[in-house]
């Protein structure tokens, strides 16, 4: 069956979370007179509370939160850990939006805008809605639809996830191609019956990254070394 839809991952597929992140939070943080923090290390912090502030809502423990909420409630932790003071309200939710302010790999919109023109685009992100809105005006992003996690009520890697963004797009699982740079959510794609293909992000981690460096030949369709490579070979 014909590919007529690609969805993507975003953070670290599409964009540079941790550059991004770290630069955005090291720039208020200047014009605040905050000193004294690691913005890198932060973001990096951050990003691992990620995981276990879903898993509160994929095992059934809270109702389903979107990940603009879960994010803020980790940088509140953060913030106390890292004893940061004198910080506002707007101020916090101006470093929570350091999440809707997220730079392209530099492949992903000329990769994105070529895949358009043949194949329906959306990301299939655990970000929600306005996030992912929001992060497509300032990137460039040229999305036809946003799905994912808050249209699905379900955060990846369950089967909801990738099969209720099918099911929007009145697509058999079949007809839709799962792109990431990371294995493991290629590999709960392909459970459920769609095509996948993976674009390695060698930096997502900075230095020494030493995970997803290469397509898992179990679960990936096509590996492209960047998203311009993966429109050739996806037709276009």
């Amino acid at each position: 069956m014909e590919i007529r839809a690609c969805l993507f991952d975003v953070f670290g597929t599409v964009v540079d979370w941790r550059t991004s992140v770290s630069r955005d939070l090291a720039a208020f943080a200047a014009e605040k007179g905050i000193g004294g923090v690691d913005w890198l290390e932060f973001a990096v912090e951050w990003r691992k509370l990620y995981q276990p502030s879903m898993e509160d809502v994929r095992s059934g423990r809270r109702p389903f939160t979107i990940l603009d909420v879960l994010h803020r409630e980790s940088l509140v932790k953060l913030v106390e850990r890292y004893r940061i003071s004198a910080l506002s309200e707007s101020d916090v939710d101006h470093m929570n939006r350091a999440w809707h302010r997220l730079d392209p790999w530099p492949d992903a919109v000329p990769g994105l805008t070529r895949l358009k023109k043949k194949h329906i685009i959306a990301p299939c992100s655990n970000g929600n809605i306005a996030l992912m809105v929001n992060l497509a005006k300032r990137a460039g992003l040229p999305w036809d639809c946003i799905l994912g996690a808050e249209t699905a009520r379900a955060y990846k890697p369950m089967p909801d996830a990738y099969l209720n963004s099918c099911r929007q797009l009145g697509l058999a699982p079949a007809q839709v191609c799962m792109v990431a740079a990371h294995n493991n959510d290629l590999k709960a794609a392909k459970a459920q019956g769609l095509n996948t293909a993976f674009v390695a992000r060698p930096t997502e981690h900075g230095p020494g990254q030493s995970t997803d460096l290469a397509p898992d030949a179990g679960c990936v369709d096509v590996p492209a070394s960047d998203f311009v490579e993966l429109a050739k070979k996806l037709g276009f």
